[in-house]
């Protein structure tokens, strides 16, 4: 059986409540990073990115302690210098395919910063952003791509204006200021299964 296959066998697996803007049956923890979008934003746009803290170490707890205001600048060196950075996403894909949810869907995460998309900037009023524990130089991990497939096609049902087309990478819409999800990530298993 083929990967895509079987993402499109578990489509419903992951059911969106649109009221709550909440991933059923995903572990949830609540960033303050987040605000209410503008009445008349749809959400129609997906935007992958990667992340890792420390840069290049895995599995560690730094990721949600940045997502929830909480990182220690004194436990790494690196994070001295994003002390007080207030960003969010979605959500977030750990190396093991596990899924957290931060951020409810309807909500804006501040993930995007200064982006463009399209002819249009404020990428955070009308995209979902979803993280993937990684770094440029490491591959992601099947169990990332099984999730991350599982997700994009809750997404697309739960918002129907989220189409192949409308999903970016980090570097796509904030080009030569942003590289994630990096050279790594192989973009044709991805849409070639979300199609």
């Amino acid at each position: 059986m083929t990967l895509a296959r079987t993402a499109k066998d578990l489509r419903g697996v992951m059911p969106i409540d649109v009221s709550t803007g909440l991933i059923r049956g995903v572990s949830y923890v609540a960033s303050p990073n987040c605000d209410a979008r503008p009445e008349d934003a749809p959400i129609d746009t997906l935007v992958i990115h990667s992340i890792s803290l420390p840069p290049g170490i895995f599995g560690g707890h730094g990721i949600e302690q940045l997502f929830r205001n909480m990182l220690n600048p004194d436990e790494h060196p690196y994070y001295r210098g994003i002390d007080g950075l207030k960003v969010s996403a979605h959500v977030l894909i750990r190396r093991t395919g596990q899924i957290i949810q931060y951020v409810p869907l309807h909500q804006r995460a501040w993930h995007a910063g200064l982006s463009y998309c399209e002819g249009r900037t404020r990428i955070n009023d009308f995209s979902i952003g979803v993280e993937l524990e990684g770094a440029d130089d490491f591959p992601f991990e099947d169990a990332q791509y099984e999730s991350l497939i599982r997700l994009t096609h809750s997404l697309q049902k739960a918002y129907p204006a989220i189409t192949p087309a409308r999903i970016f990478g980090h570097c796509d819409i904030a080009p030569g200021r942003k590289t994630d999800p990096g050279p790594t990530f192989d973009w044709k298993r991805y849409l070639d299964a979300c199609a």
